[in-house]
């Protein structure tokens, strides 16, 4: 296998995407969609009014499940992102709207479409395991 392969088959697919600085424009768009539009009003009031801490907690989530740093675990050692969501309501049609809102933040981004497709298509599996 020639370097160059060697090189793209090593990088994580945070590095892929374009690291932080996407993972932010991901989570802000999909923060934004959600309190902007109305067909996100439920996934919306199962949150807190101050969407600032969700939107660090995601962006800092979403660095470390895409093989960016890895702060987020280190900050809340044992920490399980199904877990954490067990006390929420979560219906099938609020996974729904969220991946909804999230696949349309990933489309809206400079996320090239293939790997932009299966990081959604991971996601909405975990939104719709979190579902009752």
């Amino acid at each position: 296998m020639a370097e160059a392969d060697t090189a793209i088959l090593s990088r994580t697919p945070y590095e892929m995407i374009g690291g932080a600085r996407v993972v932010r424009a991901i989570v802000d768009r999909f923060y934004d969609l959600m309190e902007q539009d109305d067909r996100y009003a439920d996934l919306r009031a199962l949150h807190a009014p101050d969407l600032a801490p969700m939107r660090d907690s995601l962006a800092g989530f979403l660095s470390a499940w895409l093989g960016g740093p890895r702060d987020w675990f280190a900050q809340r050692p044992g920490a399980c992102i199904m877990s954490a969501h067990g006390r929420m309501a979560i219906e099938a049609t609020t996974a729904d709207q969220w991946i909804d809102a999230m696949t349309r933040a990933i489309a809206e981004s400079e996320v090239d479409f293939n790997l932009g497709r299966r990081m959604g298509d991971a996601l909405g599996g975990m939104a719709r395991a979190m579902a009752r």
